[in-house]
């Protein structure tokens, strides 16, 4: 197992130019949220805006768009006009990678918009997807599930949403690392995060690789959601599946580091991991 560290990320990362613009950096398009669980969709939409990618496109329901404006304003929208996902967004080709599924619910609308994505993405091997939360749950029910999944996705389950992929359940957690390199070769080119303590990254070489940041003080809702949007962001931004994962997961984890060390593991939530992911960065470019 090799273990994700500065040393092995300062290689891989990207440069900015300085005869360069915002579409330079790549356009993600998130597709998460519904009337009820609009939160999923505006912690992504956060994090994705500080990946370092250049324009987000949040496609949600008015309630989603709204709060998602109000908290970072330079967000793109795109609205659905139900209580759930149900259209998909128009001019796919504009985008540089997708990120869907937290939020999203499992209406049989949502399911549909959520197989054309995915359809469109696999036509087109350029466009990268994070398939995370009820995309993964809708996929998880489908026997055909392996046909759906794009050239360059990347999933990033849990345990109880792994589990959900295999036949007999529950499966014992000895056998999880099974299954996610089943998800991590569908295409051929994919990687799974297997979020938890010490999250770890499988790639589709069989090559897993085990996050050295990460605290207990992180296990809570919307933590997720915050990875998700950050992966997505890297993506867009121009970072083959394993690097934005591998990046993803550290920045992610170092952030939940510096909040535990300055308000203790009890004293803050997902949304201030969002204000603290440049802290990995800035350790990553300059220390």
């Amino acid at each position: 197992m090799i273990s994700v560290s500065p040393e092995v990320l300062r290689p891989v990362l990207l440069r900015r130019e300085n005869e360069s613009h915002k579409g330079d950096y790549g356009h993600l398009l998130i597709v998460a949220g519904c009337e009820r669980m609009p939160g999923a969709a505006v912690l992504a939409t956060g994090a994705a805006l500080h990946s370092g990618c250049g324009l987000v496109t949040l496609h949600s329901t008015r309630r989603a768009l709204q709060a998602a404006v109000n908290a970072f304003p330079s967000a793109m929208l795109s609205e659905d006009p139900g209580d759930h996902i149900s259209i998909v967004p128009e001019h796919l080709d504009k985008y540089s990678a997708i990120a869907i599924g937290p939020g999203l619910g499992q209406d049989p609308e949502t399911k549909d918009v959520l197989l054309k994505i995915l359809s469109y993405a696999c036509g087109h091997s350029e466009t990268a997807v994070v398939i995370d939360a009820d995309a993964l749950n809708i996929l998880s029910g489908m026997p055909d599930w392996e046909r759906h999944i794009p050239l360059n996705a990347v999933f990033t389950p849990h345990l109880g949403e792994l589990r959900r992929f295999e036949a007999l359940r529950p499966i014992p957690e000895t056998s999880a690392d099974s299954v996610a390199r089943k998800l991590a070769g569908a295409s051929g080119h994919g990687v799974t995060v297997l979020k938890g303590y010490h999250t770890r990254v499988f790639a589709a070489d069989g090559k897993v690789y085990e996050n050295t940041t990460g605290n207990p003080g992180m296990a809570k809702g919307g933590s997720g959601d915050v990875l998700t949007g950050l992966i997505g962001g890297l993506l867009a931004r121009g970072y083959p599946t394993l690097s934005a994962a591998l990046l993803g997961v550290w920045i992610h984890g170092r952030a939940g580091d510096c909040l535990t060390e300055e308000r203790t593991a009890e004293g803050y939530d997902s949304r201030d991991l969002i204000d603290y992911l440049w802290k990995g960065f800035h350790e990553l470019i300059y220390d």
